[in-house]
């Protein structure tokens, strides 16, 4: 009978041409019967001997059943271990089936399926067609021991049914190659079994039914790798995010990369389309092509399916759904074991077991821009990005928050629309951003549709909170929200759960910030710009925008007064929330304006200008204040917040070089002295101080009288940026010693209030004024330290003056390399505040350019600097540019000369004295040799009044120049040695452009003397003191027309005499000290006598003291 007897035992096979049937094949409609043995290979390899016994008890069960039920066997029909029987009537097909299960056949169970249809013969003794198909496959549902039958097949028999017989019906089911599902009932008997596990429906299941896709996956790799790890190690994942963030499509991408992991398929479900909750379940159970059961819920129809397979499940678009899905997958993750769940939701489904992972915006450095740039390539196939459009496409891929939808709707324009255009329609975005692809999901159309879909989604009161927290830009935290976005006690109590609400449903994102970025190091939110824009929306339609603006506003403001009053403590906290609520503080600013409120604006930028001050941000700073302050107080705003408001505003732009509002600081001083309020009148005079930086006399003046005010007041606090700005002042004089004193006393206090704003901007004025004085290896370890804890402390004010410094000091120094680096790290620090201090940047530039002795860039450099000044700055900007220098260095006397005279005309202290030297230079070299000497001599006396000696060997230089050209080769020599002494005791280096004349000069003066007499006088010089050297330089300086007679009628020489005659000298000794004979120094005495009408050494020592 079965072929895999034939295979297995030496027995006859049944011969049904033996029983006379061969030839009685029914045809027309037939009902057939189909039967195999169930597991017969595990059988046969597991229990061969029973096998063979049993396969014999079941060829005569099978010849005495078919014999008696008046069936008929197809001659060879069937495969392997199944087995055919055909009969005219289905009521003996059923009687016969019966008899098969109730033989006792162990160890074997045969399962059987019945249907009854037309049937066509493929020869004489064979059927072919659909009929015997079906019934194939309604026989593979079955399982050993069973029986099952079509619904054709009980429509026949459920009237003639044998005794004790009954009919379960078991639903619809798909069957495999067969177009239509098929109604299955199972036959009964109460001496069989009846209660089988669920049918064996789609045994062969697909892989997965995943869509296909008609556009790339761009980027996203890293967050692939991330999600598909997850969903391997978890059973239940949840991507969440913003509606039109690219959840399906990455929960797709990460699907299709997961079939090895799950060996019975991967199952996709869209739940978009469903409205009634009660239907996830069942649009499930379509998908996995599971028929309707009677008797069963869906639920346990799904349960009964999945049972034991090692599947994935991907639920899209649960967010609507939320309850029924979070049911659903509770009861099959609990009754299925090795079921995995990745489900999309732009909230979580908040069930135990749920591991959730936000979907971020692409990246806007490279994925967005890849991502706009394949999108409009389909719509506009010659569409590049390419250097000269990367920066817009960034730009708009920015403002559109990175969402995938969002970009892919924008590129779409690209059809009619230039970048530029798609740009500036951003501030309309949701009428801009329509017409996405016909077949996506309607929500997907528009941009507005998407954020219409989450909001429908809101109850009453997140709508409420959702439209109030448009008010915000750039992000918010919990305080700021529970001020904003609650008007009543209970709203305020309320709030935080309406927040957290609103984070779940992806319309709020929440991140969790450091200390550095915050007061508090909490979490933080904000609302992706697509979305607060369609929230600003919703608040215009509520009539309550006005009111929430104004609470924002307020709130801004009272925070930001209440940090900087604070003292230091406050003031760090202040830095960190203002960095973390710029755009919040900006929008609050704004809205004072918009609402007419000047005061509030004021108030607002006044509680800001340490923040402002302290992370270098002028330009926006000087624009708030400007957008209030007019040339005159209003008399709308208290006067206290005005002059508060101008002192600030003073104080910012004498710090960034800007024009420093000499009236208004003027008229601010005069209303503050009326104020009975001490600090906020030193407030008031360092405005004056600053605001007249540049008129030395009058700034120290208003400097001093606001020490004395903090002083009094015990205003230690305000008394840093005093001393501060006092430096600056002195800076700009071209006062070294002043400089230092105020940066010292500076550094000082701010280091014992523990400032360290404060302390590295005095450090980096010290380090000047150590330049300026001579002092170059402690200036420049002064000012390397400031830089390195500037750049440490992201500081751009100490960056930009301590590397101009340090860069100057190293040109001086001839580090040249050193020099020019630091002078453009200088320079980049000053783009990143707006480039308000080009000036002194450039200028430190073209010195480092001199030292390198390039000429064309240096006289480049110092143009550049000149072209950034402004007419306040302008003695200044020409002080630290080296033009003259430059022209001198490229052969340009003439405009050289024209240059120098000016700057000799503005420039004060050391910065005079430079220009006198380098005037020296030019006149020398335009034949002019006595307005040389003047200038040496005048550059020299102003070096000793303000010791400022930074210069001061080129000074000695070009007069020793000048006395080799006259023949005085002794007096040269010395002054030759005394420069060197200087150069090697200081580290002064010398600028290229001087070399020449320099090595003429020595070769002259060597000549004339000879080397022995040379090397004594340079030995000589070299053992001078800078002030001695100062000292002999000056006496030789020519006769000038003096009184006859009185202390104004000594030459220098004679002063020199009477000075050392007081300290108690002799003439001998005098004579060693000044390089002449004691000869030379009786007769300079007896001269002295007699213009001062004097006859003794005492009565000219008496003089001296009197005029010391």
């Amino acid at each position: 009978m079965l072929a895999s007897m034939s295979q297995h035992a030496e027995m006859p096979a049944l011969t049904w041409g033996e029983l006379g049937v061969s030839e009685l094949l029914p045809t027309g409609t037939v009902t057939l019967l189909l039967a195999d043995v169930e597991g017969s290979t595990a059988l046969w390899e597991t229990q061969p001997e029973q096998m063979t016994a049993a396969l014999g008890l079941l060829n005569r069960t099978v010849d005495e059943a078919v014999a008696a039920c008046g069936g008929v066997r197809p001659v060879e029909q069937g495969e392997g271990d199944s087995f055919v029987v055909a009969f005219a009537r289905a009521s003996d097909a059923v009687a016969c089936a019966v008899a098969l299960q109730r033989a006792p056949l162990a160890p074997i169970r045969i399962r059987i399926g019945l249907h009854t249809g037309e049937i066509q013969l493929r020869d004489e003794g064979n059927y072919a067609g659909p009929t015997i198909n079906r019934t194939a496959r309604i026989r593979d549902l079955a399982h050993g021991g069973q029986t099952v039958l079509s619904g054709v097949t009980e429509s026949l028999v459920v009237d003639r049914l044998p005794e004790g017989v009954w009919l379960s019906d078991l639903g619809s089911y798909p069957l495999r190659g067969v177009p239509r599902p098929e109604r299955v009932m199972q036959l009964c008997h109460p001496d069989l079994r009846n209660d089988f596990p669920p049918l064996r429906v789609r045994t062969e299941i697909a892989s997965h039914n995943l869509p296909a896709q008609l556009t790339s996956f761009v980027g996203r790799q890293t967050q692939m790798s991330d999600v598909r790890q997850l969903v391997i190690s978890n059973r239940l994942v949840t991507l969440t995010g913003a509606g039109g963030v690219g959840k399906t499509r990455l929960a797709v991408e990460v699907s299709s990369l997961l079939n090895p992991e799950f060996p019975d398929g991967i199952w996709y479900v869209d739940l978009a389309p469903i409205t009634n909750a009660a239907v996830a379940p069942l649009t499930v159970a379509r998908t996995l092509g599971l028929p309707d059961q009677p008797g069963r819920s869906t639920m346990e129809l799904l349960v009964r399916f999945l049972g034991e397979k090692s599947m994935l499940l991907v639920l899209d678009n649960c967010e609507h759904l939320l309850d029924a899905c979070g049911d659903m997958v509770v009861e099959l993750l609990g009754s299925c074991p090795h079921l995995t769940i990745l489900s999309t939701s732009r909230e979580p489904l908040g069930v135990p077991g749920e591991l959730t992972w936000r979907v971020p915006s692409l990246s806007l450095a490279d994925e967005a821009v890849e991502l706009f740039a394949d999108r409009a390539r389909q719509a506009r196939p010659d569409f590049v990005v390419n250097d000269g459009n990367t920066a817009l496409v960034r730009e708009i891929c920015e403002r559109l928050d990175g969402m995938p939808l969002a970009i892919e709707l924008a590129s779409a324009r690209i059809r009619a629309l230039s970048l530029q255009q798609i740009g500036s329609s951003l501030h309309d975005r949701f009428r801009l951003l329509t017409g996405g692809a016909r077949t996506a999901v309607r929500r997907q159309q528009t941009l507005r549709a998407s954020v219409d879909w989450s909001h429908a989604l809101l109850t009453d009161p997140e709508r409420v909170l959702f439209r109030r927290l448009a008010v915000f830009t750039g992000g918010f935290d919990l305080e700021a929200a529970q001020a904003i976005g609650a008007c009543t006690e209970m709203e305020s109590y309320q709030l935080l759960d309406q927040l957290s609400l609103l984070v779940d449903k992806s319309l709020v994102v929440a991140l969790e910030t450091s200390t550095e970025t915050s007061t508090d190091g909490g979490m933080r939110y904000s609302l992706l710009e697509t979305v607060r824009q369609y929230a600003q929306e919703k608040l215009g339609e509520s009539g309550e925008a006005e009111e929430t603006r104004t609470r924002h506003r307020d709130y801004y403001t009272a925070t930001a007064t209440e940090l900087a009053s604070q003292g230091r403590a406050g003031v760090e906290r202040l830095l960190a929330w203002a960095r973390a609520e710029s755009d919040n503080l900006r929008a609050a600013f704004a809205w004072s304006l918009d609402s007419g409120d000047r005061e509030s604006a004021l108030r607002l930028a006044s509680s800001l200008q340490e923040f402002w001050l302290r992370t270098g941000i002028f330009r926006e700073a000087l624009a708030a204040f400007d957008a209030v302050l007019t040339d005159r107080r209003p008399e709308e705003i208290a006067p206290g917040v005005w002059v508060r408001a101008v002192a600030d505003q003073c104080a910012i732009a004498g710090w960034a070089g800007a024009h420093g509002h000499t009236d208004l600081a003027q008229e601010a001083l005069e209303v503050a002295r009326k104020l009975d309020d001490p600090a906020l009148l030193a407030r008031a005079l360092g405005a004056c101080g600053t605001a007249t930086f540049y008129n030395a006399e009058v700034s120290q003046a208003h400097f001093t009288e606001a020490i004395e005010l903090a002083r009094g007041a015990g205003e230690e606090w305000s008394l840093m940026p005093i001393f501060s700005y006092q430096a600056t002042a002195a800076v700009v004089a071209g006062e070294p010693l002043a400089a230092i004193a105020a940066a010292e006393a500076g550094r000082d206090l701010a280091d014992a209030l523990g400032d360290g704003f404060f302390s590295r901007n005095n450090r980096a004025w010290l380090g000047c004024g150590l330049w300026f004085h001579g002092d170059l290896d402690e200036a420049i370890e002064v000012l390397r330290s400031v830089v390195a804890e500037a750049e440490a402390a992201a500081d751009p004010s100490a960056t930009i003056f301590g590397q101009v410094c340090l860069s100057g000091t190293l040109a001086f120094h001839g580090q040249v390399a050193a020099a020019h680096s630091a002078a453009l790290a200088a320079l980049a620090a000053s783009d990143s505040v707006g480039g308000m201090t080009e000036d002194t940047v450039n200028g430190a530039i073209a010195h480092a350019a001199l030292a390198g002795g390039d000429a064309e860039a240096a006289r480049q450099a110092a143009q550049e600097a000149l072209r950034h000044s402004v007419p306040d700055r302008e003695a200044f900007t020409r002080s630290v540019a080296p033009l003259a220098e430059a022209l001198l260095a490229c052969g340009d006397l003439v405009a050289a000369r024209h240059w120098v005279d000016e700057c000799i005309a503005m420039v004060p202290g050391i910065f005079k004295m430079t220009a006198l030297t380098v005037r020296a230079f030019i006149a020398a070299a335009q034949g002019e040799p006595e307005q040389a000497e003047r200038d040496v001599h005048d550059a020299l006396t102003i070096a000793a009044q303000t010791q400022g000696y930074m210069k001061v060997a080129d000074t000695l230089e070009c007069l020793a120049r000048l006395a080799a050209d006259e023949g005085n080769a002794a007096y040269a020599a010395r002054l030759l040695g005394a420069a060197h002494g200087m150069r090697q005791c200081k580290g002064h280096a010398r600028y290229p452009m001087y070399q020449a004349g320099y090595q003429a000069a020595v070769a002259t003066v060597r000549e004339a003397l000879g080397d022995n007499a040379f090397e004594d006088a340079w030995a000589e010089g070299a053992a001078l003191s800078i002030e001695e050297a100062i000292a002999y330089a000056q006496r030789g300086r020519g006769e000038r027309k003096r009184p006859a007679s009185g202390w104004g009628a000594l030459t220098p020489m004679e002063l020199d005499v009477a000075r050392l005659v007081a300290e108690g000298l002799g003439n001998k000794d005098i004579g060693a000290r000044l390089f002449v004979s004691p000869r030379t120094v009786q007769s300079h005495l007896r001269h002295a006598y007699a213009k001062l009408g004097l006859t003794s050494r005492v009565q000219l020592v008496q003089e001296v003291l009197r005029h010391a």
